[in-house]
């Protein structure tokens, strides 16, 4: 797409703006409803995800698990009880590949098909949200993804744990209690090699915000609140 600029044809900047005008990527839902989705990338991993499993059941709490296709196969039962609890189950690709520049369009569709046609086989149910590891995406990786059925979900700029970095329990709570706003998406994950940092910062996370009122819903759920609300840019 281009605009004219005094006669000239110059393309459209493709910013965050641009792409959620469109409909294409979600970073957020900006709504009056008190209403956050929790979500949890790279899983999963029975050792911590049947724990944050537990925790959000004791608060009646919805997440959407952004999952690898390799570890769909691995652990298939931790799936399993994700979709009995009524989590939702989205795509993050097969073996966690970044969708750098070079990667190769085919490359992008292999890994975002082996995870679905894995989830299909388990679920009986194909995934509708992908999200790119790392957050990295192009022009192709969105349309491929958007041929393929899927709508791109990022987070909220403001909730972005780095608890991958394992941080520390006390950073991990905060970046969220301290920025927490209506229709928030909120990235952790479920494994982070030799860390249960995530898994202990969440009781806290869930109680505060619970205290505070607030709705743990999934990304699809939080997305039926899509409106006139002015998006943040």
């Amino acid at each position: 797409m281009t605009v004219l600029l005094l006669g000239f044809s110059v393309p459209e900047k493709r910013d965050r703006y641009f792409y959620e005008k469109r409909g294409e990527i979600v970073w957020e839902v900006p709504s009056e409803d008190k209403k956050i989705a929790l979500t949890f990338d790279d899983g999963p991993y029975p050792a911590t995800t049947d724990i944050i499993l537990d925790l959000l059941k004791k608060y009646d709490a919805k997440a959407t698990f952004f999952v690898l296709g390799n570890k769909v196969e691995r652990f298939p039962e931790t799936i399993k009880r994700e979709i009995a609890e009524g989590h939702e189950v989205a795509n993050h690709t097969f073996n966690h590949v970044y969708f750098m520049r070079s990667i190769s369009d085919e490359t992008i569709r292999d890994e975002i098909v082996k995870t679905e046609k894995a989830l299909e086989t388990l679920t009986g149910k194909k995934p509708l949200l992908f999200r790119p590891p790392g957050g990295y995406y192009n022009e192709h990786s969105i349309q491929i993804a958007k041929t393929l059925g899927y709508t791109t979900i990022m987070w909220s700029w403001h909730q972005d744990t780095n608890d991958w970095k394992s941080p520390g329990v006390n950073r991990i709570v905060s970046k969220v209690l301290n920025n927490a706003r209506n229709g928030d998406i909120v990235l952790m994950h479920d494994f982070t090699p030799g860390s249960t940092q995530t898994v202990r910062a969440l009781e806290t996370i869930l109680y505060e915000l619970d205290q505070r009122g607030f709705e743990f819903v999934t990304v699809t759920e939080l997305m039926k609140g899509m409106s006139s609300i002015p998006i943040n840019k």
